[in-house]
């Protein structure tokens, strides 16, 4: 067994080696609660959320953390604009954030922690970066000294004195290197602080993720995933503070980082106006129609978000539902192997190589629509159930997922149609019954009439 990851620290696939088999260890930067996720947000969540899962096949102990960033400027910000307190941003949005990646098939992570729970050991982290050297005191600041760090860049590959140009880096006077940043500042009322050396203040946003990787998962870890965007700075920012508060050792064995989210090939933006909201998405799209469009594209590459791919996943989902109903009525019940099938293993084990992935688990529904026999549809229904745990897919009962359960609007319009229709029948109008027949093939919806239920699917399209 090898799996392969790209490691965007050596900018090649590499075999995944943990340091310590006995305890893999991975850390994923979580959400800043001060709105609702975005698709954009849900990306790294559902990519990591497989990749855990993956290991967890493939290694006993596999820990993760994925912090809740529950301090930030963003967070001040919205509370002062709504009237109401800090803590009831955060708390509020924490739990919108658990429901809606819930929603989207994303498990919770081994470790949860949130960075107000860790102000203590963020102190002792700037108190060793600054008796090493690599950090100072000014106006109330403490500063990471970028030029105390030869490796500085190494992770985006930019040259330190390039980096300002065209970045969001906040030039002060203070500083003794415009790309120097901040580990702690001064707050003042209503923004939350606490007692420091340094005065009354908080912790910077790339401190808090060092820290809490290095309080729940050790000095050095396995893997630390997240989006393409954190690479600079947030990311370089982490690598240079750890490494210099620990002696030198290695941060994170492994950097892996997930494509943007494009919307009808365009930037997602608020300028734009198409900052798709999961919490909205939901209201009219199951979550599994979420999570296969997001799984639909290999994750380091960039995902155009549309209607009409929105729709493909839809109709996919819904063909996959039916084979494994009309499957499970001729030859079921069924139950999952205790593994998933080999190929499909195979794919993801190659840098969550989930279109491959994917093909698979459709090929494996197909060997099952057409099973001639039980043992046939019991060993292509086991894979496929299987397979479909790992990726978190096929969660629900067919039933469920085609009649009033389903997120989908259209859904309940088909499913009004066919109870027209079967009045009709009952009423022998056949001439509206066929008509309703006709409107709903017009729709792409395909009736099963067998034993008395009247079941749909979709075509594929």
């Amino acid at each position: 067994m090898t799996i392969l990851l790209y490691n965007t620290l050596a900018r090649e696939k590499q075999i995944f080696e943990p340091l310590n088999p006995a305890r893999v260890t991975m850390y994923v930067c979580g959400p800043t609660v001060y709105n609702y996720a975005h698709i954009g947000n849900a990306r790294p969540a559902v990519v990591f959320d497989l990749l855990h899962r993956l290991l967890q096949l493939h290694y006993d102990q596999v820990v993760y953390a994925r912090n809740i960033t529950d301090v930030d400027d963003k967070i001040n910000e919205a509370a002062a604009a709504r009237g109401v307190p800090i803590t009831e941003i955060s708390s509020h949005y924490t739990d919108a954030s658990h429901a809606d990646m819930a929603a989207i098939g994303v498990q919770l992570p081994s470790i949860e922690p949130r960075a107000t729970e860790h102000i203590e050991p963020m102190i002792e982290m700037i108190q060793r970066l600054i008796d090493t050297g690599n950090a100072y005191e000014a106006e109330g600041h403490v500063m990471f000294d970028i030029e105390s760090f030869d490796r500085y860049g190494s992770l985006s590959r930019r040259d330190p004195r390039e980096m300002v140009a065209g970045s969001r880096i906040e030039v002060a006077p203070f500083k003794k290197n415009p790309g120097d940043f901040v580990l702690w500042k001064p707050s003042q009322e209503p923004q939350p602080g606490w007692d420091s050396p340094w005065g009354w203040g908080r912790p910077g946003w790339h401190l808090e993720c060092s820290v809490m990787a290095e309080t729940h998962l050790g000095e050095t870890i396995d893997i630390h995933g997240g989006g393409q965007d954190l690479v600079f700075p947030h990311h370089e920012n982490e690598i240079a503070q750890s490494i210099c508060s620990h002696g030198g050792k290695p941060f994170a064995r492994f950097w892996m980082h997930n494509g943007f989210v494009t919307v009808e090939k365009r930037k997602m933006s608020k300028s734009l106006g198409n900052t798709l909201v999961v919490h909205e998405l939901l209201k009219d799209h199951a979550g599994e129609v979420l999570r296969y469009l997001l799984l639909s594209a290999h994750y380091r590459q960039p995902l155009d978000w549309s209607d009409k791919e929105l729709e493909r996943s839809r109709r996919t989902l819904d063909r996959l539902y039916g084979v494994l109903r009309t499957a499970s009525d001729e030859y079921g019940p069924f139950e999952a192997d205790e593994r998933p099938g080999e190929a499909f293993l195979e794919a993801l084990r190659d840098d969550l190589n989930t279109p491959v992935a994917l093909a698979e688990f459709n090929r494996v529904a197909r060997e099952l629509a057409n099973a001639d026999s039980r043992d046939a549809a019991v060993k292509a229904a086991g894979e496929l159930l299987a397979d479909a745990t790992l990726i978190g897919l096929l969660q629900s009962t067919p039933d469920s997922w085609f009649g009033a359960d389903s997120a989908d609007p259209e859904s309940e319009a088909i499913e009004t149609l066919i109870e027209q229709r079967n009045q009709a029948r009952a009423d022998r109008d056949f001439a509206t019954a066929d008509a309703i027949r006709e409107q709903l093939t017009s729709m792409g919806i395909v009736l099963e009439d067998a034993d008395g239920k009247t079941r749909w699917r979709r075509t594929d399209g």
